[in-house]
């Protein structure tokens, strides 16, 4: 096959301008705002899926951690439709491209411990050097937990794009092979086939449950830092 199997990773073009950031934009039209009485069956349960959502993440959380209700659930909702539009035929996914998924660790993780540099400060310092250290070790334990601490947003980032990334060139493979094998062995491509379906099934889920990992983990670090 002469098909570039990263060829769906590449950012669309449109007349020589990116559109990513229209695709960015699309999922915010999948949750309307109701200006009836009373709401329909969708948006009931839409709303109630967001307030149950955020009821579970916020019971950790002091005054102070539960104002960034609205930002962890709006970035939940965008990760996980993103994620869910990605799944559809000759779509393209925001989420496997390294660069995006940096621009929302990075600025929310430096916002959870600028918060804890603030607001626990002597907290905040301790976690550099754990109590009991023997003296010798001290430079290199405050040289690791530095590094450590540094390493959080990147572990975001990389955790999301290759977990979504990996599905997407697993399911390109087998539906490949589905199609290469139809000419020559119908009951394998049946097989195949099968597999094929089970993994977007199993896409779906990874698609939900990595917007719920990645948005858990910021909450963590938001609570360990008010």
């Amino acid at each position: 096959m002469n098909e570039n199997l990263f060829a769906s990773f590449m950012t669309p073009m449109l007349l020589g301008f990116p559109v990513v950031i229209l695709i960015i934009m699309f999922p915010t039209m999948l949750f309307p705002n109701s200006k009836r009485l009373i709401d329909n069956r969708t948006i009931t349960l839409q709303q109630w899926l967001i307030k149950m959502i955020l009821k579970q993440m916020m019971l950790i959380h002091n005054n102070k951690g539960r104002s960034w209700s609205l930002m962890l659930i709006t970035l939940i909702l965008f990760i996980g439709t993103t994620n869910l539009l990605g799944l559809l035929p000759y779509s393209f996914t925001p989420t496997t491209q390294l660069s995006m998924n940096l621009a929302m660790a990075i600025p929310l993780w430096a916002g959870t411990v600028l918060l804890g540099f603030r607001y626990k400060t002597k907290m905040s310092l301790a976690h550099f050097l754990p109590q009991g250290t023997p003296a010798l070790l001290i430079p290199m334990l405050v040289i690791i937990e530095t590094i450590s601490l540094f390493i959080q947003p990147m572990a975001l980032a990389v955790r999301l794009t290759a977990n979504i990334t990996a599905g997407h060139l697993l399911m390109h493979l087998i539906g490949s092979a589905t199609s290469t094998l139809l000419s020559v062995s119908p009951s394998a491509a049946l097989i195949t086939f099968t597999i094929l379906l089970l993994l977007t099934m199993l896409e779906f889920a990874v698609a939900l449950i990595q917007a719920y990992v990645f948005t858990l983990l910021v909450s963590l670090y938001l609570h360990d830092n008010t």
